[in-house]
């Protein structure tokens, strides 16, 4: 299923047509995570994390041009909770349950863990949730920020719908490289600065196709480095700040 879903997702992203996609469980729960048996075969476990696993397809929702959306009722657990953190926007039910049960069972989540940790939610919070085992309702997921937004259930698909269209109605070049400049922020380096090659090209760094240097015109105090990097359908150049020339003491 999971290499199914990975496929999935490479078409659409192929597709301009389609600015906004909704993920839902197909039953009274988003996920249940990975099932426990599957994973008990080491050869196994190399297959599904190579291709099509839960990181993989964490990493292609994040690349995709359109805005992902995750439609949560029901238990969301474990490689569930991974999936999530891998969209853009999260919509939950009041009701709904999130929480890694991997602790009680002796494992950590070798891919839920890191996606949590990189949900953007409070340290802390992130340990509670994969220390203890404890489920959150989708009123204190919201509370801490592992969820955009909570409903009550009965609205939860009128919401979502609602939510869907208006982001579809979005200029598809505009959404893709908000995205991409919101990931950045995740990715990059602290110190570093992004300046886009052009007023319309806001993108974030992903595999560098050359270096580039450049005086600073403006100050001529040393020379600015950068790297020229390609990220979605966008060029940006990245500046680490600014190289100094070197002083030597005075006679």
């Amino acid at each position: 299923m999971l290499a199914e879903l990975s496929s999935i997702l490479r078409a659409l992203a192929e597709n301009d047509k389609i600015r906004c996609i909704v993920t839902t469980g197909g039953g009274d729960s988003y996920s249940s995570g990975r099932d426990l048996y599957d994973m008990r075969g080491q050869d196994n476990r190399r297959r599904t994390r190579g291709f099509g696993g839960v990181a993989e397809i964490v990493d292609i929702m994040r690349k995709l041009p359109q805005v992902t959306v995750a439609k949560v009722r029901g238990w969301c657990l474990g490689g569930g909770l991974a999936l999530i953190n891998g969209h853009d926007l999260v919509i939950s039910a009041e009701s709904a349950k999130f929480g890694m049960p991997e602790v009680i069972r002796g494992s950590y989540g070798a891919t839920a863990t890191p996606s949590l940790f990189h949900a953007g939610i409070p340290f802390k919070k992130a340990f509670y949730i994969s220390l203890t085992g404890r489920n959150l309702t989708g009123i204190e997921a919201e509370r801490v920020g592992l969820v955009s937004d909570v409903v009550p259930d009965k609205d939860l698909d009128s919401y979502v719908d609602t939510l869907a269209k208006e982001l579809a109605s979005r200029n598809g070049a505009t959404l893709e490289n908000a995205k991409i400049a919101a990931y950045m922020q995740k990715t990059c380096p602290s110190t570093w600065r992004c300046a886009p090659t052009t007023s319309s090209n806001i993108a974030c760094a992903t595999t560098p196709i050359r270096s580039a240097t450049w005086k600073d015109t403006s100050t001529r105090k040393g020379r600015r480095i950068g790297e020229v990097y390609q990220a979605g359908r966008s060029e940006i150049t990245f500046s680490a700040g600014y190289r100094q020339p070197e002083r030597r003491p005075s006679a």
